[in-house]
């Protein structure tokens, strides 16, 4: 990759080289699918906020989350999405 002055804002920044691809931004971050009733969304995304950034919380539409976090809260994140599948009768999808 090469090398930016130290002066030069960073990729992705007003000014930088241009947005993030998919793949850069979401280099070494795992994601996880939910499917909630839409009522419970706000609830999730709560618990998630609450959780001290284990995570971010995408929704697609309706209850259809998408939840991603870095590799080394994986386990943190499957322990919280089993707790709120059993709180909220949502379903869980691990990654593949």
């Amino acid at each position: 990759m090469p090398t930016r002055s130290p002066s030069a804002p960073p990729r992705g920044c007003a000014g930088g080289e241009g947005a993030l691809s998919i793949g850069e931004a979401s280099q070494g971050l795992v994601a996880f699918r939910m499917f909630v009733e839409p009522r419970d969304v706000v609830f999730v995304k709560g618990v998630l906020e609450a959780s001290d950034g284990v995570a971010a919380l995408f929704a697609e539409s309706g209850g259809d989350l998408q939840i991603a976090a870095p590799v080394e809260q994986v386990a943190e994140l499957r322990r919280i999405l089993a707790d709120l599948a059993l709180e909220t009768g949502g379903r869980v999808i691990e990654p593949t």
